[in-house]
């Protein structure tokens, strides 16, 4: 495994709801560097890049448009930095937002990356579609060439990720423009009525397979919300009828089980202000221990070191 290097994004301007620029905070408070190198990992932490304060509100179909335009290409190139160091990209959200910035730096040198999306929404509207003006419900489309072309250029011209190299994971809020258009580009989406009909290691197998065949590489973006509330309260766009805590946790150690063909991961929309305890913070990081290879050890093991 690569060394880690750990960049928070503390961004709140895409979302609707104050307190996602706390996120990285409330994930690094529960202790996410200690564990990880409890875990015999080397870890650097570059701590945030810097995010200006929103002022900008006229554009009301593209909301704090130029303010997220500057923090995702300030992203781009230093996500792209950590990528050329041959160092594993941890990035901290902040709103999804920042996904287009992430991305755009991990695809500079390869077109054909592809993505797991875990998410309980599809954030494949464009800003003609969207209901909200909220960017955080457009990186992915942006990602995959739709929607405002200053985004969609960040880094490099043209769309980062072909839509086929795409699956979501977890969807339960879908936009109705923005199924017409997931349908339109061939994304990949399982709904939680699939986790629950056909079960999540299934769809698991199923996700991963099909993204091992079509892609050199996979980019993980892991957004809080796709967890059931009950879990995971501290999140801006709770939705009921989520993934499990073990369900989460399996598809995290099921991802790890990929090695060198997963070379990046971002986990977003973790939301201080609307946790308990921070909650959805230890959450966050027994989940990204859970990619990084830790596991349950069992009776017998436990015995052998007694």
């Amino acid at each position: 495994m690569k060394n880690i290097t750990i960049l928070g994004v503390p961004m709140e301007l895409g979302a609707g709801r104050r307190g996602a620029d706390m996120g990285p905070a409330a994930i690094r408070h529960a202790d996410l560097v200690n564990r990880l190198e409890a875990m015999g990992k080397i870890v650097e932490d570059r701590g945030n890049i810097h995010v200006p304060v929103g002022m900008n509100t006229a554009n009301k179909n593209m909301r704090y448009r130029e303010e997220i335009l500057t923090v995702c290409q300030t992203l781009a190139a230093e996500v792209y930095q950590i990528y050329k160091e041959d160092s594993f990209p941890l990035i901290l959200g902040g709103d999804h937002s920042i996904a287009i910035g992430s991305i755009a730096g991990l695809a500079c040198d390869e077109p054909k990356m592809g993505v797991l999306w875990v998410d309980a929404h599809g954030d494949f509207n464009t800003p003609e579609s969207s209901p909200t003006g909220n960017v955080h419900g457009m990186p992915l489309a942006i990602n995959c060439g739709i929607g405002d072309e200053d985004f969609i250029h960040i880094q490099r011209p043209g769309r980062k990720i072909d839509p086929k190299r795409v699956v979501i994971v977890g969807a339960r809020d879908l936009d109705g423009g923005e199924v017409m258009l997931l349908r339109k580009h061939g994304v990949t989406v399982y709904t939680m009525e699939e986790v629950e009909l056909y079960g999540i290691q299934h769809v698991m197998q199923e996700a991963m397979q099909y993204l091992e065949k079509v892609s050199s590489y996979i980019h993980i973006s892991f957004d809080m919300d796709a967890i059931d509330p009950s879990e995971a309260p501290g999140t801006g766009t709770p939705v009921r009828g989520g993934l499990t805590y073990r369900e989460a946790h399996f598809i995290m150690k099921y991802i790890s089980t990929y090695g060198p063909l997963i070379t990046s991961l971002e986990v977003v929309e973790v939301n201080p202000i609307l946790d308990f305890q921070n909650k959805t913070g230890e959450l966050t990081v027994e989940l990204i221990e859970s990619f990084f290879g830790k596991r349950i050890m069992y009776s017998s093991e436990i015995d052998e070191l007694i």
